[in-house]
């Protein structure tokens, strides 16, 4: 098989086997994807140098340790990689970008982009699940309406009824739910942009 013709599974599976020549390949296939990725997100070409060399040796040695089984999803894997290097990357410089918090908060708007490319899909994923923990940390009744009002999209009349508080009750707990959200998010220090 024709090495630009080879799909990165082929490539994977035939690193994995010891062909050393095909990782050549799939790093050469994908960089400047990934170093752009990168260079995105700290805006620094030696910082995106250092995070690009540690995403493939932390490729290199889940391959050879055999522990890799994205069959077929190479770069999305090798993405998270690179982005969990990037967050951890503000975590150690103390640089965290902070929300911006322009009046309205809203965390949710990035849940609901629907055109994302693979990088960014990515990413979202991560905030989703990062979230879906943070919200764990909210009082009962926040929790609560902020999952009924935000996940299952329901009005806060419906809400009301299904709580049995009143419609300024219910606004109130969603108001202290996003609140509070926020306090999680700064106390954790997290990352939720894409």
């Amino acid at each position: 098989m024709e090495n630009n013709e080879a799909t990165d599974a082929f490539l994977v599976k035939s690193y994995m086997e010891g062909n050393e020549h095909s990782l050549s390949v799939l790093i050469n296939r994908h960089q400047h994807r990934i170093y752009s990725f990168i260079f995105s997100k700290v805006f620094d070409k030696d910082i995106s140098e250092d995070i690009f060399q540690d995403t493939f040796i932390k490729v290199i040695r889940t391959l050879k340790r055999g522990k890799y089984n994205e069959e077929g999803k190479f770069l999305p894997w090798v993405m998270r990689i690179a982005h969990n290097l990037v967050i951890d990357h503000f975590r150690k410089s103390k640089r965290m970008p902070k929300f911006e918090n322009s009046g309205d908060f809203n965390i949710f708007s990035v849940l609901s982009d629907s055109g994302l490319n693979a990088e960014k899909q990515i990413i979202k994923d991560q905030i989703e699940a990062d979230v879906k923990e943070l919200i764990k940390e909210l009082p009962e009744d926040q929790l609560e309406v902020l999952v009924m009002r935000i996940y299952k999209d329901m009005s806060f009349k419906e809400i009301s009824e299904r709580t049995g508080v009143s419609i300024n009750t219910a606004l109130g707990r969603m108001r202290y739910a996003l609140i509070n959200l926020r306090k999680v998010i700064e106390k954790h220090n997290l990352v939720l942009t894409n």
